[in-house]
């Protein structure tokens, strides 16, 4: 199974596939799917200045309604006997009060048969994490029951995905759900924490004479609730826990701060080995002893399920500067990390999820992964990750991400057109993905309204910067069809009007003896750096495919890192 790769095409038909995804081949899986929102999705690109653009490239549009693809789905979900028996009941059930050809019962199918190929793919010991809104997260989780068993449900998380929402007859909707799922009761998952609060600190902890802060509020926390029988039952230095029906019950942090051999030892063993070197205090007047804790740079509170950025709170986490979950902070218009999917999730909130529910060199999975921030996640916590789209506007957005963000790295996408007849096909089928997929393909911006119809005479940018904080572009035209000197002509006045420095013409067919002319006339374009460029290019696929590649000016300002959440941001001079 090929890994750190991008898919295009529908996930079902792709997810179906054994040679790509065999069975149990994931530890963890991530899906954003998009919903019936009565929008359209748009993509709100940013100029390398860090400057929101006008430009508006529609991503997708929910087209979860009833039709033929809906009837074919519900058919195999039934005839399948692969199918547990309780997804057939709720398939059964779902007209009763969704009514029979609705757009619910449609996600719900659409999504229930998309489940079900996840759950293969899945490892025994992974988890899958579905995000959702709250107009479908409560039929979702009882799909959800129904595929991954209700003892297998782990969390509901509450993310709070905006500031504020003033709607006059309700309450403001500012969530989303974030249903937790592992496939076995042998799943993966390790704590992360996050720093205390200030005033728990202050309240908790007293500097000692050596200048450390050590734990002083007390509390039983060497014993857990119920008898038991052997050593952990068993009375320690004059403390009985049997007597106050408890036993002992020794906490991780002791243990890890621990040579190896001290696993092998009996529980009253453990206990004592921890009082001799002082990790255990017993005071006259105390009901029980206590563990000697100090305050440490990853000492924290364990994540719970609400996961709220709490503005203005800057100031009130100990030793830092950060908000309350500041981490998972919804993204701003603003905000340098933002690529301007309207649906777009934070780096913060994937980075909790792989963190908490995988290990280095795991795969991750994102079926629906729109821009890519699962995958940008997953790469920079050294996970394998795999994606999938229905887009090439959303597959070249990733490619362009994954390259700005981690120099050097070598990743597939399969589905792209790889021959010159893959792309005439392309072309043929729907002129939009062929645009946005050449542009990709020479590590362009793609641009423009399709939805609206709107012809700026733009189909992308290529950025470059041969002046130290001076971005400068080549406006991108690319043309499927039958071409002329006029197309030429044409891009010469929009590189005038928008002031570009350079035009680059990428078309199916070889340019005639008047293009080429055409598009010498136009002169060149004189770099700082002493070299001269001609003001318009025209490349053939063709010749991309042989390696030929657009003759413009280097990048020479350095790569604008991750940005980290929130406190200051650094200004942005990446295209995301």
């Amino acid at each position: 199974m090929k890994t750190n790769v991008l898919y295009y095409g529908d996930n079902l038909s792709i997810l179906r596939n054994r040679e790509y995804f065999p069975d149990s081949c994931a530890d963890l899986i991530y899906l954003d799917p998009p919903f019936n929102s009565k929008a359209t999705y748009n993509v709100l690109f940013k100029e390398p200045t860090g400057e929101p653009s006008q430009a508006q490239i529609t991503a997708f549009e929910d087209t979860w309604h009833w039709g033929i693809e809906s009837e074919r789905a519900l058919y195999d979900i039934m005839q399948s006997s692969n199918t547990p028996v309780a997804v057939k009941e709720l398939m059964n059930v779902l007209p009763n009060f969704l009514g029979n050809r609705t757009d619910m019962r449609a996600y719900l199918v659409m999504m229930c048969i998309r489940l079900l190929e996840l759950k293969r793919v899945l490892k025994n010991t992974g988890s899958i994490y579905l995000h959702c809104d709250p107009t479908a997260s409560h039929y979702l989780k009882i799909l959800m029951d129904s595929i991954f068993e209700p003892k297998n449900f782990r969390n509901e998380i509450v993310w709070r995905r905006t500031g504020a929402h003033g709607p006059r007859r309700m309450f403001g909707p500012i969530h989303d759900i974030v249903l937790f799922y592992s496939k076995s009761n042998e799943y993966y998952f390790r704590a992360i924490h996050r720093p205390y609060m200030k005033g728990h600190v202050e309240r908790r902890y007293t500097e000692n004479e050596e200048g450390r802060l050590k734990f002083t509020s007390g509390g039983n926390v060497l014993t857990g609730a119920g008898t038991t029988k052997g050593e952990s039952g068993s009375k320690w230095r004059g403390f009985d826990p049997s007597a106050k029906n408890r036993h002992w019950a020794i906490p991780g942090f002791l243990t890890e701060q621990m040579p190896p051999e001290f696993a092998s030892l009996s529980t009253l063993e453990k206990l004592e080995g921890l009082y001799q070197v002082g990790l255990i205090d017993i005071s006259e007047d105390a009901a029980w002893p206590t563990p000697v804790r100090f305050l440490s740079a990853s000492s924290g509170q364990p994540v719970q399920d609400i996961w709220a950025y709490q503005p203005y709170t800057e100031g009130t986490v100990y030793n830092t500067d950060e908000g309350i979950d500041a981490d998972v902070a919804w993204l701003g218009t603003t905000d340098p990390e933002r690529t301007g999917y309207q649906t777009q999730k934070p780096l913060g909130l994937l980075e909790r999820i792989i963190r908490s529910s995988s290990r280095e060199k795991d795969v991750v999975l994102d079926p629906f992964c729109g821009c890519g921030t699962a995958l940008i996640s997953a790469q920079k916590a050294g996970r394998r990750w795999i994606g999938i789209d229905i887009t090439h506007l959303a597959i070249g957005v990733m490619k362009y991400r994954l390259r700005k963000h981690f120099s050097g790295i070598e990743f597939s996408v399969i589905g792209e057109p790889e021959d010159l007849a893959g792309a005439e096909e392309l072309a043929r089928q729907n002129k939009y993905q062929f645009q946005w997929w050449a542009v990709s393909l020479v590590g362009g911006q793609p641009y423009g309204d399709k939805k609206k119809g709107a012809d700026t005479g733009i189909d992308g940018y290529l950025y470059f910067m041969d002046e130290k904080n001076k971005v400068k572009k080549a406006i991108m035209s690319v043309k499927g069809g039958n071409t002329g000197v006029k197309d030429i002509r044409d891009l010469g006045h929009v590189i005038d009007r928008e002031k570009a420095e350079m035009g680059i013409f990428i078309t199916l067919e070889k340019p005639t003896t008047p293009m080429n002319n055409e598009a010498i006339a136009k002169g060149l374009y004189h770099s700082p750096l002493g070299k001269n460029y001609p003001r318009i290019q025209i490349l053939t696929i063709e010749a991309l495919f042989n390696g030929s590649k657009p003759d413009v000016p280097p990048w020479i300002a350095p790569v604008q890192p991750l940005a980290k959440h929130k406190g200051k941001k650094p200004k942005s001079i990446g295209l995301f």
